[in-house]
Order: C-alpha cells, then structure tokens, then sequence
C-alpha cells in the first residue's frame, strides 16, 4: 500500500491544500459540534456530558424554537428554497436566448446582487421599505392610493417575514445561477435539432424534454446551493428590522436560535445540538435534490 501512494505521490501533493483545508474547517468543526451538543458547556468551564438532554429540550421544552424558530425556518426555506431556484432557471434560461455580448451583462448584473447584499440593503432595501411616507414603495403605493397608511414593512411582526423572503429572492442570483446558464449554453443544440424532427413543437416542450435532462448535474448542484443558502440565512432579519431578536420573534430562524444560545448566552452545548439538527435537515434536503436530479454515476 505504502508503494502505491509513494508512487502516486505527486496527486497527493496537489490535493493536500484542500484536503487540509477540508478537514481543519469542515470535519473537525462538525465532530467538534457533535461532541459538544451531548454536553453543557458554558465556554469557561470544563464541557460536562450530559447525554441527550439537549436533544430532549428542543424537540420537547424550547417553546421559542418549537413556535418561532422552526415554522419560520421552515416557511422561509419551502418559499425562498424552490421560488430562487425556480427563478435562478427561468432567468438562466432567458438570458440564454439573447446574443453573448448582452447575454454576459445581464448576467453580470444578475449575478452582482449575491456578491454585495450589505451594499443592496443600504442604500436598496432599506430605504425602499422603510415604514414612512418617504419610503420609496410607501410612496409609490400612496401614490397609487393602494394604501392608506403607510405601511411598517420591516417592523410590523405581520410583514417582515414577507419583506425577508422578498429581499432574499433578489439576492439568490448567486453561483447556482451561473452553474444553470453554463448549463443551459452547454447543452448540444443538434439535441434540439432532432427534438423538432421527433415532433417538439413549442419551446415549453424544448425545455421540459431536452434542457432540463442535459444539465442534471447543474441542476443538481443548484438545488444544493439554494438549500445550504437558504438555511444558513439568519442575520437577514435582524439586519431589516434592525432589532435583536425581530420584532415578536417575527423574523427568529434557527440561525438566529444558534447565535442567541451561542453568542449571548453562552450555552455552547446547546448551541451545538441546535447546529446539529440544522445539519440533518440541511443532508435530508441534499439527499432529496440527488434523489430528484442525481444519477448512479454522480
């Protein structure tokens, strides 16, 4: 065995940065977190193991992770999750059809909202939605005499979810849209040919029968890329409202419910069950976009 990976030693060296990498931020992280969620752990004492006791109290006893944190997670990923990954196609789709020069400025232009979201939030988001007559959709609405009174979009416990789902929708134009449009220009256009001789007659069709099929693996790799952004999303609710917790837990995800235990309260032990959990529901969610656009080779 030791022969055999001398001799292959020169692909070991290449791999070794991200191996290292992977291993010192990804593996050890998450065998670290798994340790510390059977313990108490406070950050300044010594970790105490107290078995599945903070699995029981989430699951059973953390009312405001049972009411608050999980159904809004929950709704948050089921509207956001599909509804960016569904635009993030339709648009790939879209600019696939216009000439490259114009197609890579689109793009460039989609893309650039996922790279400066602290940007877009100043001088966008903030001021679109703010809660007086001079908010520019407040305004706008007024204007229209669609409303009657201004509205508080990122404070009343009713609206800020909407306004978290509506800001992040604009802001997942991330790689999983570039991963698509690749795709999309990938796919072999005598695929299309033979689909017109063989009785496709609308461009629905073309879609549906010939682009998705063909690009599997980016649309594999886009449904996993719009899972891990969309659970992994917390500060986004804090940063509209502009209070810690939102108003009426309101805009409170399990991200949120993870920095509170971890940060404010230093129950490091409880943090990482609550991390723990987010991971099985982050595999079960991957394992269901490979069932769904993965394949045996893959």
């Amino acid at each position: 065995m030791w022969i055999r990976l001398w001799s292959h030693k020169t692909s070991y060296f290449f791999i070794a940065p991200f191996m290292l990498c992977f291993i010192a931020f990804i593996v050890v992280p998450v065998i670290t977190a798994i340790g510390l969620s059977f313990t108490y752990y406070n950050a300044i004492s010594a970790p105490a193991f107290i078995g599945w006791s903070n699995f029981q109290y989430l699951i059973s006893q953390d009312l405001l992770f049972l009411k608050y944190a999980l159904p809004n997670t929950f709704k948050f990923a089921v509207i956001v999750g599909p509804g960016g990954y569904v635009a993030a196609f339709a648009l790939a789709w879209l600019i696939s059809l216009l000439n490259s020069r114009l197609r890579k400025w689109i793009a460039l232009a989609m893309y650039t909202p996922s790279l400066t979201v602290g940007i877009a939030m100043t001088i966008i988001w903030l001021p679109m939605l703010s809660g007086d007559r001079i908010g520019y959709l407040n305004s706008f609405l007024l204007n229209q005499g669609l409303i009657d009174i201004p509205k508080l979009w990122v404070t009343d416990p009713k609206l800020l979810m909407n306004s978290m789902i509506a800001v992040t929708l604009w802001s997942s134009m991330g790689v999983g849209f570039l991963a698509m449009l690749a795709g999309i220009l990938n796919v072999d256009p005598t695929l299309y040919e033979a689909g017109k001789i063989d009785g496709i007659r609308s461009r629905l069709q073309e879609v549906w029968y010939i682009t998705i099929p063909s690009m599997k693996p980016q649309m594999l790799f886009g449904a996993v890329m719009a899972i891990v952004t969309t659970f992994k999303t917390g500060a986004i609710g804090v940063e509209l409202s502009g209070k810690n917790p939102t108003p009426e837990y309101s805009g409170h995800l399990i991200v949120n419910h993870i920095n509170d235990y971890g940060f404010v309260r230093f129950e490091m032990g409880y943090a990482a069950a609550i991390s723990v959990f987010l991971l099985v529901l982050m595999y079960a969610s991957n394992k269901l976009s490979w069932r769904l656009f993965g394949s045996k080779e893959e």
